[in-house]
């Protein structure tokens, strides 16, 4: 039974988690924001080409990423059981799982200017983003390794660490940025590829960094994560079984909203930068909640591993709620003073912005307030699953949130009804809407009434800790 002492606890405790994370989601979220902002200084076609780049690369690598971040849960909950083996082998399996992801990325890299080309990209546009590919591929063995140390360190309750070197590794990307790009310390000018290398090996030193953090910190070298150990078949399969639903469901998310922006481009290049204004104003408030729903993750899982249904139940129900009240303020925000957000984005520009662009993205940005409300919610719900271990059924709420609820009625009121942009933009909260009240209503059940504790990991040949937990 929940009181409101223990309750209060938990948030406190969940607040104490998520702010490191959450400014680690947006220290992220900056890196990506100023690499374009340098790179829109070599002109229109760069830039084109960085964009196109970097979609391609940013969207396979977060497939990837969301099978990686299955070490997180399981660490979560390992450690909660205090399980130390069990949480050296989770870190050790999902660093062999990102060396082996990240070979089929390096080759289909490789391959990136016929494949653009068959995409219809621009000829130009194809080559630049393909030079930009064939640079920046060599980071993804690293970032995908850093995910799984992230994984470790946080499934511990060690998220500052983290932060620290994400934001180090930002000053490191800005700098490397504009000693590449431009031709600095002596070395040339690389352009556009110069901000690839750069990229690559910011993710390259953040990786070694945190893995040092790791052999080195007197509270982490007992798990002797580095110690040379075969990979484990049995353990990886469980281990890619448990994240290979949580990448397909970013990629289910992910896709939903390249898709939408191709959709608004039918529009005209009006509708679409507005567009843009609008979804990256609701991109970046959305890595608050993100970082409280991977709070979530752990604090789920550490109640999961000490056989306490209870404390799982009120860590979910605190992530859920915390999430909720950010996006509460910042919907509030983007409904009463739209303009502000808009003039971020458009005032300061050497070209007046049109003004039926401002009104666009003003009017996209009060529909996002609702938007707001449920991505918060449905990406809080994802994370207290995650810490049950429950990743194969919101893949399929995804799925059909995503792209049956949401496709289908940004579709229906975008085209059919007429409503252009602000139709599909409907349509996605639509799809949201729909996520957040399953994966909440999911929640709900799976930890409703008392039951047995979950079996330790290790004693699961077929199924994954917590599979039965609180079903």
């Amino acid at each position: 039974m929940s009181t409101p002492v223990s309750a209060r606890r938990e948030v406190v405790a969940t607040l104490r988690l998520a702010l490191p994370l959450a400014l680690t989601q947006l220290a992220q979220i900056t890196m990506s924001f100023v690499d374009v902002m340098m790179i829109g200084r070599l002109g229109p076609e760069a830039l084109a080409g960085g964009v196109v780049g970097a979609t391609v690369f940013f969207f396979f690598l977060l497939v990837c990423m969301g099978v990686v971040m299955a070490v997180s849960p399981s660490v979560a909950q390992a450690h909660g059981a205090a399980d130390e083996e069990e949480v050296s082998r989770a870190t050790r399996q999902g660093l062999w799982l990102a060396l082996l992801l990240s070979a089929p990325l390096l080759v289909l890299f490789q391959f990136g200017e016929p494949l653009l080309r068959l995409a219809r990209q621009e000829p130009q546009t194809a080559a630049l983003a393909s030079d930009y590919l064939q640079a920046i591929r060599w980071g993804a063995p690293f970032n995908l390794a850093f995910t799984a140390l992230r994984g470790f360190c946080e499934g511990l309750g060690r998220p500052r660490p983290v932060l620290a070197i994400t934001l180090g590794g930002s000053v490191l990307n800005v700098a490397g940025n504009y000693v590449l790009m431009y031709g600095k310390l002596g070395l040339p000018a690389l352009g556009l590829v110069g901000a690839a290398w750069s990229s690559a090996i910011a993710m390259t030193a953040m990786a070694l960094a945190l893995g040092l953090y790791g052999a080195r910190a007197s509270a982490l070298r007992r798990y002797h994560v580095f110690a040379w150990r075969r990979p484990e078949p049995a353990a990886l399969r469980r281990l890619f079984r448990l994240g290979a639903p949580i990448g397909m469901a970013f990629g289910l998310e992910a896709g939903l909203f390249s898709v939408s922006t191709l959709l608004v481009g039918w529009f005209g290049a009006g509708a679409l930068a507005a567009h843009q204004v609008a979804l990256n104003a609701a991109s970046v408030t959305f890595m608050v909640p993100l970082g409280i729903g991977m709070a979530a993750t752990v604090r789920v899982g550490h109640a999961v591993g000490q056989g306490d249904p209870g404390g799982a139940r009120r860590a979910g129900w605190a992530a859920i709620g915390l999430g909720a009240s950010f996006m509460l303020g910042s919907a509030l925000l983007f409904w009463l003073r739209p303009g502000w957000v808009v003039w971020v984005y458009t005032g300061q520009g050497a070209v007046a912005t049109p003004p039926e662009v401002t009104a666009l993205a003003g009017a996209l940005l009060g529909i996002a307030a609702v938007f707001q409300l449920f991505d918060g919610t449905q990406a809080t719900a994802a994370g207290a699953l995650r810490g049950l271990k429950d990743t194969r059924a919101p893949m399929l709420i995804g799925a059909v949130a995503y792209w049956g609820v949401g496709m289908g009625a940004a579709l229906a009121l975008g085209f059919g009804a007429g409503w252009g942009p602000t139709g599909i933009w409907w349509g996605l909260t639509l799809g949201l809407a729909a996520a957040a009240f399953l994966l909440t209503a999911r929640f709900h059940r799976r930890t409703r009434g008392a039951v047995p504790p979950a079996e330790p990991v290790a004693d699961l040949p077929r199924e994954t800790a917590g599979e039965g937990f609180l079903r």
